[in-house]
């Protein structure tokens, strides 16, 4: 079996995901749309039970087509790694192999590093049925292990390929832990705020609702708090100013 394409290079800034022995077209397809989610598009493919190209691959990876079409095909485990400085392979079982096992997380910090030093860098994913044999990790210099549920940590590999390609990304996304959805109006400030408290503190004095003086203080500081902490959009605080002027008149109108 001969690689797909001649070129050996891989993309600069990305690792390349290798499949080992892949048995289920299906599944190359599902990782290929993983990496994709993620970033990633050099895949290398030892072996594939099913050859290649694959119409099953082709469906399943929903889009993914850059993915596929740049794909090489290797004999040996051997030969898809000959290139690179970097090799993780990943394992859900304890080895006979003295070898450094690391987390998604952390294994995606130390390729960010080593691709930031220029380094090739590429992670092996064993076939579904029995994941990496011995001959297979001893091609790699480090070892990755996803913490699951100790009773039951099978993984499809696709699933797999998501998990560790997701801690890829995330290891240098900034995305806020917290926003507005897109389609939101801008965020109140506080002039705003301002005025809308304003003008709910004077209906609930026409209303009679803040008549003791003794508790008017805290009474007035718990709504403003209150208001503060909703985290209005401009948008709701039109809204409110609205429903506290509609009320005011129905209450004059009775």
């Amino acid at each position: 079996m001969g690689r797909a394409s001649k070129g050996r290079a891989i993309a600069a800034v990305t690792p390349a995901v290798i499949l080992v022995r892949p048995q289920l077209g299906e599944n190359i397809g599902m990782a290929a749309r993983a990496m994709l989610n993620c970033g990633l598009s050099t895949l290398r493919l030892v072996a594939p039970r099913d050859g290649w190209p694959n119409d099953k691959a082709q469906r399943a990876a929903s889009g993914a087509d850059i993915v596929l079409e740049k794909a090489e095909v290797f004999d040996t485990v051997a030969d898809a790694v000959a290139d690179l400085g970097r090799v993780i392979a990943t394992t859900a079982r304890n080895r006979e192999l003295s070898q450094r096992i690391l987390t998604p997380r952390q294994a995606a910090g130390e390729m960010h590093g080593w691709i930031g030093q220029g380094e090739r860098v590429g992670i092996l994913f064993g076939p579904e049925r029995t994941g990496l044999t011995n001959d297979d990790m001893v091609h790699a210099d480090t070892a990755l292990s996803i913490p699951l549920n100790p009773q039951f940590s099978s993984l499809n590999m696709a699933q797999a390929v998501l998990l560790i390609a997701y801690e890829w990304t995330a290891w240098t996304d900034d995305t806020p832990a917290q926003r507005m959805s897109d389609h939101s109006a801008r965020p109140a400030d506080k002039e705003e705020l301002a005025n809308l408290f304003a003008h709910l503190e004077r209906a609930l004095d026409q209303s009679g609702f803040l008549r003791h003086e003794a508790m008017r203080p805290a009474m007035v500081n718990n709504l403003r708090a209150l208001l503060q902490r909703a985290t209005m959009t401009e948008q709701e605080v039109r809204t409110f100013h609205g429903v506290i002027k509609f009320l005011s008149k129905s209450k004059h109108e009775e």
